[in-house]
């Protein structure tokens, strides 16, 4: 296994694995919007919402554009939500797999 591409699939995960960054994902799923529209939807201070808008742009999930001082964000390669999806599934299994069990205990 080639370590570097280890690390880089570990940074990707780990940029995908903070809930704030998965809401902004979501919220953007329908196009593309400015930072000040997305913002407000948090309890987080603007600040923090845009640490993590740059982070998940700096790991390539996001494009970003400047319209003068409105930033611009959309999701780079829908694929990402395919990469949800299959979570979910995972989730949904898994969950099953406990309920049934927990059913055989009774």
């Amino acid at each position: 296994m080639d370590p570097n591409k280890l690390e880089l699939e570990a940074k990707l995960l780990s940029v995908l694995g903070q809930p704030t960054r998965l809401k902004l994902l979501y919220m953007l799923q329908e196009g593309r919007r400015c930072a000040c529209e997305v913002t407000p939807e948090f309890e987080e201070d603007p600040s923090v919402i845009s640490r993590h808008l740059t982070k998940m742009a700096d790991a390539g999930l996001l494009e970003r554009t400047r319209q003068g001082v409105q930033v611009h964000y959309e999701v780079s390669d829908p694929r990402v939500f395919r990469l949800l999806e299959l979570a979910d599934d995972i989730l949904r299994k898994a969950a099953r797999k406990r309920a049934q069990e927990a059913l055989s205990a009774l």
